[in-house]
């Protein structure tokens, strides 16, 4: 069973920047795409962005397109989320995900979750 650590979280400012990092670890062979989600409180988790393990195919969501961007460093088999002009509304617990097949913004399409880090953006 493969195994996700996010790090990277913490409270920033208005327009300020964070870079989340998720690391893989087990079984990564069988990783084909790597996502972002995040959940704020209340609210459902949502989609942030995906990139593919081998090509770097990224796609995101509209809500950070311009703002956030994903890579990989396939050395050391971590996926990060540089995310800049930070908003209050981008407050959310983020979460990595692993699909092993072309996945994009759909939850059931990934079958193992890191535990989350939390961002806190102040205004």
């Amino acid at each position: 069973q493969g195994r996700l650590v996010e790090s990277g979280g913490g409270l920033v400012q208005a327009g300020g920047s964070l870079r989340l990092s998720c690391e893989t670890s087990g079984r990564t062979y069988s990783i084909y795409t790597m996502g972002w989600f995040r959940q704020a409180p209340g609210k459902e988790r949502e989609f942030i962005a995906t990139i593919t393990w081998s090509a770097g195919t990224t796609y995101y969501a509209n809500s950070v397109k311009g703002r956030f961007t994903i890579s990989r460093d396939n050395a050391k088999n971590t996926v990060h989320l540089q995310m800049n002009s930070l908003k209050p509304e981008d407050t959310a617990v983020y979460y990595c995900a692993a699909s092993p097949h072309y996945a994009l913004d759909g939850q059931k399409e990934y079958n193992f979750w890191g535990q989350g880090t939390q961002v806190t953006v102040s205004s």
